[in-house]
């Protein structure tokens, strides 16, 4: 379980070892997150900037009965939350998600 989200650009490490941090979103007090997910917005255009995309997540609140699914901004400095959708119930830690294409679930 996490308190937030850190991104990182190593290649940053060369210029300071002690400070790659590019972007960070932490969140609220007594809420915890699982382990978050990039989803591109063009996954089939190679021009497209590495972090074009959305970071996903579902976290919850651990000494209450509150859960969210977050959707934030990769691109964003402070991961800036686009969307939010409130849970019926909390997603165990170590939940695991597969995003997979359209054409490749046509295949199955």
């Amino acid at each position: 379980m996490w308190v937030g989200i850190v991104k990182l650009d190593l290649s940053l490490a060369v210029i300071d070892s002690n400070n790659c941090t590019v972007a960070s979103r932490f969140y609220e007090p007594g809420w915890f997150g699982g382990e978050p997910f990039f989803v591109a917005k063009e996954p089939n255009d190679p021009a497209a900037d590495e972090d074009d995309g959305y970071l996903i997540t579902y976290i919850h609140e651990e000494n209450g009965a509150g859960a969210k699914f977050l959707v934030m901004d990769a691109k964003s400095p402070t991961l800036e939350i686009i969307a939010t959708v409130k849970l019926p119930r909390r997603v165990p830690y170590g939940f695991h998600g597969i995003f997979v294409s359209e054409s490749d679930l046509n295949k199955l």
